[in-house]
């Protein structure tokens, strides 16, 4: 966003009277699956107690709201719905009892929330919370078990992980929104909500990448290249990407993978090529395709021994974990991962300061830009394997 802009905009949001009020805003509205987004005017009620109502100035689309659009998972399905979890923007208003946030402040809302009293996120070992935790199946506030989002003649819009960003103005739990230095650039601070956050946290705060590790990274979308970042980060000395699209293997390339293997130009079983390529294979495996093949082969690719596999697809299918009990036996670990292992509310806010100081390179991945309103062209450029991250101005 031009600097200039910037500060206009806020000055003029700063200024204008919402609180308490009603908004009519443009959201873009699911109505059935793999239907087209609609741009429809709907209403933004006020935030309730521990709510915060946030205006959305950017947001990206990511697998997980294709995978929601499309309606895959028939358990998940709630029409009309606001999909969207990965946005940035600024606090319009607070609800009663939040004081960690005010009108103004520049913020991301997060999926994986952490309302700091349940016995998670009190326990240092996990991210995740008992009250604020993803739910693919939550569609309405905890605190009523009614939605903010409604149609102009009063009919719910149901929310969607916590977040529901593909509107201008959204409301979420306090607990599922993070405020960050006033001077982090909006634009790439969206990427923490989701993508980045999710491959570089892995690396870092699950695997704890040592400098000098080898590395294997299967399915080279935003998530697994956010891991390839991350690990260059920590001076890994050889990154393996894994993919069947070789048009990934260039922007690859920007984030530190260093060698990369197409399974379809192999003769061999892929964890056979990496065991040559590393001496017996990785230090660290990272699955991030969502297919239980590859994570076979991804566990397969670590050494013996000492290897870890960190699981970070989503795997829509009921089949179990393709392991043998007694595979385990030889040393190699398995371990998933939600939102890279980040309890948001209180480590994002760091991670955010890294990102600002250029431990990372966030511009890589945003490989298209928007308006708010082509929403349906951003979900295509995804569809086609043509885009990491489209960000849409709001």
């Amino acid at each position: 966003m031009d600097v200039g802009y910037h500060k206009s905009f806020e000055s003029s949001f700063e200024s204008a009277d919402t609180t308490g009020k009603v908004i009519t805003c443009k959201a873009a509205v699911a109505w059935g699956p793999g239907q087209p987004l609609v741009m429809e005017d709907v209403q933004v009620a006020p935030p309730q107690q521990m709510e915060v109502r946030v205006k959305i100035l950017f947001t990206s689309i990511c697998h997980t709201d294709l995978s929601a659009w499309k309606g895959e998972n028939e358990a998940q399905r709630a029409y009309p719905r606001i999909l969207g979890h990965e946005a940035s923007g600024i606090v319009e208003s607070v609800g009663e009892g939040v004081e960690d946030m005010k009108k103004g402040d520049h913020v991301i809302p997060v999926f994986q929330g952490q309302c700091g009293k349940c016995i998670c996120c009190r326990n240092e070992k996990t991210n995740l919370c008992q009250r604020f935790g993803v739910n693919p199946l939550k569609s309405v506030m905890v605190n009523d078990g009614k939605t903010r989002f409604s149609t102009k003649d009063g009919n719910p819009i149901f929310h969607f992980l916590n977040t529901s960003t593909f509107s201008e103005y959204t409301v979420l739990d306090s607990a599922c929104v993070v405020k960050i230095d006033f001077e982090a650039p909006l634009e790439t601070m969206s990427l923490l909500s989701c993508g980045v956050s999710t491959g570089v946290g892995a690396a870092w705060n699950v695997a704890n990448l040592q400098p000098g590790s080898t590395v294997a990274i299967f399915g080279l979308g935003a998530v697994g290249l956010a891991v390839a970042e991350g690990a260059r980060a920590r001076g890994a000395s050889k990154i393996i990407g894994v993919d069947i699209n070789p048009n990934k293997f260039a922007k690859g390339k920007a984030v530190g993978i260093t060698e990369f293997i197409n399974p379809k130009d192999l003769g061999v079983p892929v964890h056979e090529r990496i065991g040559a390529m590393t001496d017996g294979g990785v230090d660290y495996s990272f699955e991030c395709a969502g297919n239980l093949e590859v994570l076979r082969e991804a566990f397969l690719s670590t050494h013996t021994g000492w290897g870890l596999t960190v699981l970070l697809g989503i795997h829509p299918s009921p089949m179990l974990l393709p392991l043998h009990p007694m595979e385990l036996f030889n040393g190699r670990q398995i371990i998933g991962s939600i939102f890279g292992g980040f309890k948001g509310k209180t480590q994002l806010p760091k991670f955010a300061k890294q990102c600002m100081c250029g431990t990372l390179n966030l511009d890589e991945f945003i490989t298209h830009e928007l308006p708010f309103e082509k929403i349906n062209e951003a979900f295509q450029l995804l569809i086609d394997g043509k885009s990491l991250r489209c960000l849409l101005h709001l």
